[in-house]
């Protein structure tokens, strides 16, 4: 296979695209593809099955204990709640992370700093008030009691 012919860009002479260069990535692709389906498949397969399903086989597993009572019984709104709540509080730290290592980064763009450096400031005050509010609210309908 013959190399790539060198392409004037506005970076300089750089290589031609060559797509022989994503062949591994193309070929990783292929083989967990194949992995996700070889074990789906295996699993329907007669040897792979087991072969006397019995009902302590066939019970749910939780956490080494036998299951008490149906698996149909209602959870009280607190469960959920507080998952969502940590959800929001945890994405809030993904938002903030980019922008403390882009705001005050050494070696960044200085006009960019300039330009954009107090609108963004400003607009992570904005997101966090909304979160304070939010956190605010939830303590105030008693989300964070546990009864």
């Amino acid at each position: 296979m013959a190399a790539p012919v060198p392409v004037q860009t506005p970076a300089g002479i750089e290589p031609a695209f060559d797509l022989a260069a994503y062949y591994p990535i193309l070929i990783y692709a292929v083989v967990v593809v194949a992995f996700g389906l070889g074990t789906i498949a295996a699993s329907h397969l007669t040897p792979f099955k087991p072969r006397k399903p019995t009902r302590v086989k066939q019970m749910p597993y939780e956490s080494g204990m036998d299951p008490v009572g149906s698996a149909r019984m209602q959870f009280d709104i607190k469960f959920y709640l507080i998952a969502i709540l940590f959800l929001v509080f945890d994405v809030e730290l993904l938002f903030l992370y980019p922008w403390a290592v882009l705001a005050y980064a050494d070696g960044g763009d200085p006009t960019w700093k300039t330009v954009f450096g107090g609108v963004v400031f400003a607009e992570i005050l904005v997101f966090l008030a909304t979160l304070a509010i939010a956190y605010v609210y939830a303590w105030r309908k008693g989300v964070f009691q546990w009864r």
